[in-house]
């Protein structure tokens, strides 16, 4: 067999980039590393495909040994569909250079049809694309598709009780719009094959479509020239205009002209403080906010995990839920504060338990402060409608937060080394530069909350003990660090 060029996904990388699908093929080497954030969500989509041949039972599997025995697949597919066999998983055909590997193909009574299985929750133009280079593969393997459609998750469906497969799954025919498409793409593979065939990589700029419709991972060779802070950090400023600057020239902020410059206030702000070197506080509006904080003060934060397949009774796809808590909690002014925290047992639901330890914990006087109120009231608003037995003792906490971030998202206080933002892992170093996330084993909450659900999924690899001893240093740190940075805005004078 000819060897392939072109599979699904690098000719939709192609589309986004050709300088990405050269480096891809050719320079293999140079791809940035995969996150674990990143690769929890490879994972999940894995997950969520094999869930989904649920939806059709009783077919062979035509997967491949292993990645670099794909060709194994298009025989097996042969072999499976001269038996007669109906269901195929991983189908896999080749054309014209071309290599696909289906989801699931299916022969009911109206004849073949595919279905491609994505853990998203609606139908990208990407995944018609994606379907449009599958059907054009699959056709002229000599398959008479009479559909194809995008399986995806429902992000309206609750679980109650056992898992309902064909309630969690939307399927969604896109032949008509993988038709209107399916004319180009002869020259699109043409020209992709012609990129591949290169001697040197092609001569693209960065733009945005390094990041659409997804990030690319050569970023870091062709971004090398980029500084660490750059135009592309000035906070809240559209990427089009980004590379606006950029496209003039401009990559560092000190050869903005701010006079000429459409800028916010904020954003002027940033750059001006970047330039000079200089911090901004209005220590009006600081004393006014902290002299506001009623104790005893309860500085709380909470974890999450949001699992695409939902898990426990009552919750949605990707449903953010609950599963640990640090509180530190001062009693009056100047005193030294009391830590108590919560971490889910994997194995367990755990709102229930958590509901109950954070009331009791909350008690029912003082201010609790939390960073970025919107999150934590949100989870506390869903906790209320799954557990009304619990409702006014959560209703009581809900209205006793305050925001801690409103100081610096506001720019009440502002200094160089926010670099634009107001997120706490930049306002902590740059306030209390003797704390740091960065000696955690766990340092981000990604990172936290892909270890927890990895634990709940049973694939957790590793020292158990020790993840939930770096857990709970990590929700730890979150909340101490909004102790130290009270303590800052209080000397404030």
């Amino acid at each position: 067999m000819v060897k392939y060029q072109l599979s699904k996904s690098t000719f939709i990388r192609g589309l986004q980039c050709e300088k990405s699908l050269y480096l891809y093929k050719k320079h293999y080497n140079l791809k940035d590393p995969t996150s674990p954030f990143l690769q929890a969500i490879f994972d999940q989509g894995n997950s969520v495909g094999i869930l989904a041949q649920s939806l059709f039972l009783g077919g062979v599997d035509a997967s491949p040994e292993s990645h670099f025995k794909v060709y194994d697949s298009v025989e097996k597919t042969k072999l499976f569909l001269d038996q007669g066999e109906k269901i195929i998983y991983e189908a896999t055909f080749f054309y014209n250079g071309v290599i696909v590997a289906l989801d699931v193909l299916v022969k009911d009574a109206q004849g073949w049809k595919a279905y491609e299985v994505k853990s998203s929750t609606s139908v990208s133009e990407t995944y018609v694309k994606d379907a449009a280079i599958q059907y054009y593969t699959i056709v002229n393997s000599g398959i008479d598709l009479k559909d194809i459609s995008i399986v995806y998750i429902n992000n309206q469906y609750v679980r109650e009780g056992k898992l309902k497969i064909d309630e969690l799954f939307t399927i969604e025919s896109v032949k008509d719009r993988v038709l209107e498409y399916l004319p180009v793409i002869p020259n699109e593979v043409s020209r992709l094959k012609r990129v591949i065939e290169k001697t040197s990589a092609p001569d693209v700029e960065i733009g945005t479509h390094c990041s659409k419709p997804y990030v690319c991972d050569f970023k870091g060779t062709c971004w090398k020239n980029i500084p660490e802070y750059s135009v592309f950090n000035i906070a809240n400023l559209k990427t089009t205009k980004k590379f606006n600057f950029y496209n003039k020239g401009i990559v560092t902020l000190d050869q903005i002209e701010l006079s000429e410059s459409t800028l916010s206030p904020n954003q002027i702000l940033q750059v001006q403080s970047e330039i000079e070197g200089t911090s901004y506080i209005d220590k009006d509006q600081i004393r006014e906010f902290t002299s506001n904080l009623r104790f005893p003060i309860y500085y709380l934060d909470f974890e999450t995990i949001g699992p695409s397949i939902p898990i426990f009774e009552g919750s949605k796809p990707y449903q953010q839920l609950v599963f640990q808590y640090s509180l530190h909690i001062q009693e009056v002014s100047g005193s030294t504060t009391i830590h108590k925290e919560y971490l889910a047992d994997p194995k367990e639901e755990p709102r229930i338990r958590f509901v109950e330890q954070l009331i009791k914990d909350c008690s029912n006087i003082g201010d609790i402060l939390v960073y970025n109120i919107g999150f934590e009231r949100g989870k506390l608003n869903d906790l209320i409608e799954v557990f009304p037995q619990y409702s006014n003792d959560l209703r009581g906490i809900v209205k006793r937060l305050k925001d801690l971030m409103i100081p610096f998202q506001q720019k009440w206080y502002y200094t160089p080394e926010m670099r634009g933002s107001y997120s706490i892992k930049q306002v902590l170093p740059a306030l209390v530069p003797e704390l740091s996330y960065n000696d955690l084993e766990i340092n981000e909450g990604g990172n936290a909350s892909n270890t927890f659900l990895s634990m709940v999924n049973g694939t957790f690899k590793g020292n158990e003990l020790q993840a939930r001893k770096s857990l709970l240093e990590y929700c730890k740190m979150d909340t101490f660090a909004m102790v130290k940075i009270v303590e800052k805005l209080n000397e404030i004078k």
